[in-house]
């Protein structure tokens, strides 16, 4: 770990990107160990930095921007130039935040867009040489797994007396679907299948344009995915535990906590009240339906939406719609929580079952029995 804090710390005077978040009486202050995740996705580069707490993490900072790095990929195969140096400068940023604390240990992961990219190992190589940041390709498996990791504490809420989890999390570039046995006595879940689907809301907007505005467009989405997820259903036998109430729903992404801030009429998106929040599917289905009507202009001008997300809002909306007519239930368990999370929880989990010495985690093969493969 010194040597990998040395790289960054040399890094981080290459380029001079510090930012003034932490002082050295910060730095002294932090005797926990301290942990950093990174989550490299399609649409957004997340960077997390964090501390066990007495019930899960304690966040001590916290970094997002939207980079783009699957735009055009849809179309080309390949990660454009332009993204790989944007996402390359925001990753400098989060080089430069984690050299401001004494980590413990830390792990950068990628997504979809580097599995599908032609090119995908390449960019990452020369992250490598630019930035010092060594990023590992998960599996979709992983990115299930990290997923429900994160999940795990509303998974064993005592709210729900279900006994099977269903998660879903609408990335940039793919869509993850998780079925989970939950096991509240001992406090853990256990993975049953997967399904990573190659629709998330970067690749539906590239692929369908302006079509999403339109009726036929959005339906056409809202089809395709629901094709998609019939076999997963034949094969786990879903449909059969929802109809016994036996089955919790959870949903992970920007769509899905954008839909609740609007569903609390929240002026401002605050965290605090979304985070665990229930969110009814019909009343999601009903302002989806607003959404739909207030075209691009309206969703630029939208204070919860803004031009940056215009976008890409409609093609979440389509694919929440087609999760939840699949398997309809009448509510959702919100989580504004994401891979960071997962992977935080693993290492500080591999700290404490090694006695203080930090492991690397496994990496997932990459199709098991359990993985229910999409393939267009």
């Amino acid at each position: 770990m010194h040597m990998v804090q040395q790289t960054l710390s040399a890094k981080i005077r290459q380029h001079g990107d510090i930012l003034p978040l932490a002082s050295a009486t910060n730095r002294r202050t932090f005797r926990a160990p301290l942990y950093a995740a990174i989550d490299l996705g399609t649409h957004n580069c997340r960077l997390l930095v964090a501390r066990a707490g007495e019930q899960g993490l304690r966040v001590i900072d916290s970094f997002s921007r939207a980079v783009r790095l699957g735009e055009g990929l849809h179309h080309s195969g390949q990660l454009a130039e332009a993204a790989m140096e944007r996402t390359i400068g925001v990753l400098r940023t989060c080089v430069a935040r984690m050299g401001l604390y004494d980590l413990h240990s830390h792990r950068a992961i990628a997504t979809e867009a580097c599995r599908r990219a032609g090119n995908g190992m390449d960019f990452i190589a020369r992250v490598l040489h630019e930035t010092g940041l060594n990023i590992s390709v998960i599996s979709a498996r992983e990115e299930a797994e990290l997923a429900l990791a994160a999940c795990n504490s509303l998974l064993q809420t005592h709210h729900h007396a279900a006994g099977r989890g269903l998660l879903f999390d609408i990335g940039g570039g793919s869509t993850e679907i998780a079925w989970a046995r939950i096991d509240r006595g001992a406090g853990r879940h256990d993975l049953s299948g997967y399904i990573s689907l190659p629709a998330g809301i970067m690749t539906v907007g590239e692929r369908y344009g302006t079509d999403i505005f339109t009726d036929h467009g959005y339906r056409a989405v809202v089809g395709e995915i629901s094709d998609m997820l019939r076999g997963f259903d034949d094969v786990h036998c879903i449909t059969r535990e929802i109809a016994r109430g036996n089955v919790m729903l959870l949903g992970t992404s920007g769509t899905i906590t954008t839909l609740a801030s609007l569903a609390q009429g929240q002026d401002r998106y605050e965290r605090a009240g979304i985070d665990g929040s229930t969110l009814s599917v019909s009343h999601a289905l009903g302002l989806i339906a607003t959404l739909r009507r207030s075209g691009m202009a309206g969703l630029t001008r939208h204070p919860l939406i803004g031009a940056d997300r215009a976008r890409y809002i409609l093609p979440g909306c389509a694919i929440f719609e087609a999760i939840a007519t699949t398997w309809p239930m009448p509510d959702v368990t919100v989580a504004d929580r994401g891979l960071r999370d997962g992977l935080l929880l693993r290492m500080i989990g591999d700290r404490r079952r090694h006695g203080g010495l930090s492991a690397a985690p496994p990496s997932f093969p990459l199709h098991n029995r359990m993985e229910h493969r999409v393939i267009t």
